[in-house]
């Protein structure tokens, strides 16, 4: 009996973890879709006036968008933790339903896979925090513009 409670538990999280990936899969391949495959992470850009002698921002000019290699790592870790969460999650309950009891060789195993995936999970993870903060500080311009991040969100830059 405690061996079915662990292993519902275990469906439960691996479901959770597949729902979770799909959250973030989502935005990210939309961001890729949006910016027609150029990476927002880590773009550097400047406020242009389009009149030079009044002091106003008007329009935000890209310098140079970010590495391409960024967005698509995170693409792929939340691929690959979706993919994993799913196989995890039928697998699991699999053996709910068929009352089996998996090997140590198999939990070895996805022990190493898992721990695989976390670790470029938390890398993907630092890389869109890291990136989406430089984004942030250069369209505030590092606090000097009046407005922040969230409400530059409703603000169509054409970029």
């Amino acid at each position: 009996m405690a061996l079915n409670n662990f292993l519902f538990a275990q469906c439960a999280c691996y479901f959770l973890a597949f729902l979770f990936s799909f959250v973030v899969v989502v935005p990210l391949s939309e961001n890729g879709h949006d910016f027609r495959g150029r990476c927002l992470l880590f773009t550097e850009g400047m406020w242009l006036s389009a009149n030079l002698t009044v002091q106003e921002r008007e329009r935000f000019t890209v310098q140079e968008w970010g590495p391409p290699a960024a967005c698509r790592f995170s693409l792929l870790a939340s691929l690959l933790s979706l993919l994993l969460a799913a196989a995890h999650a039928w697998r699991t309950l699999f053996f709910l339903c068929k009352g089996h009891e998996g090997s140590f060789f198999s939990a070895f195993l996805n022990l190493l896979v898992s721990a695989f995936v976390v670790f470029l999970v938390f890398i993907a993870s630092t890389i869109v925090s890291v990136g989406f903060t430089m984004w942030c500080d250069t369209i505030t311009e590092k606090g000097t513009v009046a407005h922040s991040c969230e409400e530059l969100q409703d603000i169509d830059l054409e970029l």
